[in-house]
C-alpha cells in the first residue's frame, strides 16, 4: 500500500508540472486498489517441467497440477478420501467388470489464452473436448514424449494403443494419433470411453490425477513442439507466467477459468482453527489467490529463516533439523504459536528409499552371492539412528514398500528391512567370498576384482547427513563406498537411462493405494517407477493377481507376499516413511495438506493485508 501511495504522490507531481489536473488517488482520497494476493513459498529441489506425459518428479506434477486438469478430483478436506468430478459433468460409468470408464465432460470449460490457439475468431475461446483427453492420453504412449507414467496405462492394457507404439518404434516413424482404437473412443464432443483389457478397479483413480491424466490441448503441443515442457496451457485455476528454470516460478490466476464457490467440509474431528476457516470461506469464488510465487530453495537453513521472516507463507516440509525449535515433542512451539502461526502435520503417503540397479554387474543380479551382497548392505544401515539423527524423529522405520495412508499398508508385518546388525553383514559377505585379499582392508568382490559401490545423492544438508551414515555403515562391513554428486533433476536422467548403480530418493503414492508402492518392483515397469530395473517372474505375478482384485482380505495378502519378495531379494532397501509437518503464516486461510490433492492453491485464501501489516514482514521483529 505504502508503495502505491508513494507511486500516487509521484504521478500527481508530475502531473501538476504539466499543467494537468491533479491525479485521481490524490483528488479522490488517494483511493487504492487493493493488494494481491500472493502466496510465496519454496521447494526444496528443482522442478524439471511442466507436460503432464514427461514429468515423473513431485515437484513438477504439483506445479502442473494447478495448471492442467483430470477430468475427476478429490475433495479437498474430506476423511476418508473421496473422488468428485472436475471438468467431468459427472462421476463416470464403470461397467461391471471395471473394463470400460466412459467420461462424459462439462461443457463450456476453456483453455487459457495462447498464441497456439491463433486460428480461433477474436474473442473466441478454446473450448475443452472429448477429444482432448483422447489426445493427451494418447501422448504417453508417443515414443517421442518418453513417458515416465507409461506404466499407469500399459498396465491397464488399452487394446491397440501399445500395438501403435511398437509400430512407431519398429518402423521408426511418427505416433499415428489418427487412427481409431478401441481402448479409446469418442462419443460425441463431450464424452469418451475408456476400455482396458485388465480389469482393474481402481483404475478409475487414475483419472483423478491432473499431473498425468490433465488436458493438453494439440495445438499447443504443435505450436511448441520439444519446448512443450516450457509451454503448459491448461484449463486450471492458474496459468504459468514466469519460469527460470530451477530458480523461480510464477503462477496467475487463469482469466478463463470457470465460476466454482468453495464448498469444503472437514471432518467432524477437525481441528477447531480449520473448521472456522472453512466455514468463513463458504461460497468464495475459486482460486481466492491472485498469484502464486515459487523459489528453489535446496538449503534448509535459507528456506527456513525466508519463512520466519514473513518472506513466505508458508513452509512445507519444514526441515527435519528445526523440528526440534519450531514443534518440540511434535507440538506448536509456544513462540510460534503467540505469532499466530498454523502447524499442519501428516503421514505422507509415501516411502524414502535407496534402490540397487539390478542390472548393474557389482550390485545387481538375482545369483546367492548378489542377493547376499545387498542384504548385507541393507543390514548395514542403522534406520534407528537415521530417524533419530538426520531425520530428527519425523520418520518410521518401513517394512516393506507401502506406506500409511494407503490400502495394503500392515501395521503389524515386521520383516528384516528394518533390521540393522553388522556381525550378520558380515557373515554374509564372508559367507560369500566379499572377502579382503590383498590385506588393505577392503573386500573385493568373490572373483578378486575390486568391490566399490556408487550411491548418487544431491548436496543439500538433510542429503549429506544421510550420506555420512552411509559412508560410516559401508566402513563398518569394509566396503569402499563413493558418492555421486547432482542436481536431483540430472539424478532422476540419468537413473531413467539406467546408469546409477545406487540412488537414495523417495516415492509417493498419488492415490490412496499401495500398488504405486507394488510397482517400484514390477518388471514391465523398468525404467519408468522400476528405477531399480527388479524383474523376478514370481513378483510380477503376485503383482498382476493383486492387481485385478477388490479391495479385501486375499488382495492384502498378496500384496503382503509381494513385500516379502521384496525384501527377500533387496532390490530397493527401504529406509522409512516420513512424516511430515508443514507451518502457515496467521494470514494464510483454510490450509490443510491433503497428498493426494496438489492443486491445495485454489482452495486457501490470503489476507493480503494483514501480510503487508505484519511486523515479521519487513524484518522489524
Amino acid at each position: 500500500m505504502l508503495r502505491n501511495r508513494v507511486l500516487c504522490l509521484l504521478l500527481a507531481g508530475l502531473a501538476g508540472l504539466a499543467g494537468l489536473t491533479a491525479a485521481p488517488c490524490l483528488a479522490q482520497g488517494a483511493a487504492t486498489e487493493p493488494p494481491a494476493k500472493v502466496l510465496r513459498y519454496a521447494f526444496r529441489i528443482a522442478e524439471t517441467g511442466f507436460d503432464p506425459a514427461q514429468i515423473s518428479d513431485l515437484y513438477s506434477r504439483i506445479v502442473a497440477a494447478g495448471i492442467f486438469e483430470a477430468p475427476l478430483q478429490y475433495e479437498y478436506l474430506a476423511r476418508p478420501l473421496r473422488l468428485r468430478t472436475a471438468t467431468a459433468a459427472e462421476l463416470p460409468e464403470i461397467a461391471a467388470d471395471f473394463k470400460t470408464l466412459t467420461f462424459r465432460i462439462k461443457p463450456g470449460i476453456y483453455f487459457n489464452d495462447d498464441p497456439a490457439f491463433e486460428g480461433l475468431k477474436p474473442g473466441e475461446k478454446r473450448e475443452l473436448t472429448a477429444a482432448d483427453y483422447i489426445y493427451s492420453i494418447k501422448r504417453h504412449f508417443d515414443p517421442r514424449w518418453k513417458s515416465p507414467n507409461l506404466y499407469l496405462l500399459e498396465n491397464a492394457r488399452l487394446p491397440g494403443l501399445s500395438e501403435l507404439r511398437r509400430e512407431a518404434l519398429e518402423q521408426r516413424k511418427p505416433f499415428d494419433y489418427e487412427r481409431p482404437v478401441a481402448g479409446l473412443r469418442q462419443l460425441d464432443r463431450y464424452t469418451f470411453q475408456v476400455r482396458t483389457e485388465a480389469a482393474d478397479p481402481r483404475f478409475v483413480h487414475q483419472f483423478a490425477d491432473p499431473s498425468v491424466m490433465g488436458a493438453v490441448a494439440r495445438e499447443v503441443v504443435e505450436r511448441y513442439g520439444d519446448k512443450i515442457m516450457e509451454h503448459p496451457v491448461g484449463t486450471g485455476a492458474f496459468a504459468l507466467t514466469e519460469w527460470r528454470r530451477s530458480s523461480r516460478m510464477v503462477l496467475e490466476k487463469n482469466p478463463n477459468f470457470r465460476e466454482l464457490r468453495y464448498d469444503e467440509q472437514p471432518p467432524a474431528d477437525s481441528e477447531a482453527r480449520l473448521k472456522a476457516q472453512a466455514a468463513r470461506l463458504q461460497g468464495r469464488r475459486l482460486p481466492m489467490i491472485d498469484r502464486v510465487e515459487i523459489a528453489i530453495i535446496e538449503e534448509n537453513q535459507p528456506r527456513w529463516l525466508s519463512f520466519l521472516r514473513g518472506e513466505f507463507d508458508l513452509v512445507d516440509e519444514v526441515p527435519a533439523e528445526y523440528a526440534p525449535i519450531a514443534f518440540p515433542n511434535n507440538k506448536l512451539a509456544p513462540n510460534l504459536a503467540k505469532l499466530g502461526m498454523q502447524m499442519v502435520r501428516y503421514p505422507r503417503a509415501d516411502v524414502a528409499i535407496s534402490y540397487f540397479n539390478m542390472e548393474d554387474p557389482v550390485v545387481g543380479g538375482y545369483t546367492p552371492d548378489k542377493v547376499a551382497l545387498r542384504r548385507a548392505i541393507s543390514l548395514a544401515i542403522d534406520i534407528d539412528k537415521e530417524i533419530r539423527l538426520p531425520r530428527r524423529g519425523q520418520a518410521m522405520a518401513a517394512q516393506g514398500p507401502i506406506s500409511p495412508g494407503v490400502f495394503g499398508y500392515e501395521p503389524t508385518l515386521k520383516t528384516t528391512m528394518s533390521e540393522h546388525d553388522l556381525a550378520r553383514a558380515r557373515a554374509l559377505l564372508d559367507l560369500y567370498g566379499y572377502v579382503d585379499r590383498d590385506g588393505d582392508g577392503w573386500r573385493e568382490q568373490p572373483d578378486g576384482s575390486a568391490l566399490t559401490i556408487e550411491y548418487a545423492t544431491e548436496q543439500d544438508g538433510e542429503k549429506r547427513a544421510l550420506a555420512e551414515l552411509w559412508q560410516k555403515a559401508m566402513d563398518a562391513i569394509q566396503i569402499r563406498i563413493k558418492f555421486r554428486h547432482a542436481k536431483w533433476p540430472e539424478n532422476l536422467k540419468a537413473s531413467t537411462a539406467g546408469k546409477l548403480m545406487m540412488w537414495g530418493v523417495g516415492w509417493s503414492a498419488a492415490a490412496p493405494d499401495g500398488d504405486t508402492f507394488l510397482s517400484l518392483g514390477y518388471g514391465p515397469n523398468k525404467s519408468q517407477s522400476n528405477k531399480a530395473r527388479f524383474d523376478l517372474p514370481a513378483y510380477n505375478a503376485l503383482y498382476e493377481q493383486q492387481k485385478a482384485l477388490a479391495n479385501g482380505p486375499e488382495r492384502l495378502a498378496l500384496m503382503t507376499e509381494a513385500q516379502k519378495l521384496i525384501v527377500a531379494y533387496m532390490p530397493i532397501k527401504m529406509h522409512v516413511h516420513r512424516v511430515y509437518t508443514d507451518l502457515a503464516q496467521p494470514w494464510v486461510s483454510g490450509y490443510k495438506r491433503n497428498v493426494f490433492v496438489r492443486d491445495f492453491w485454489k482452495y486457501i485464501d490470503i489476507d493480503a493485508e494483514a501480510a503487508q501489516a505484519s511486523p515479521k514482514a519487513d524484518g522489524k521483529k
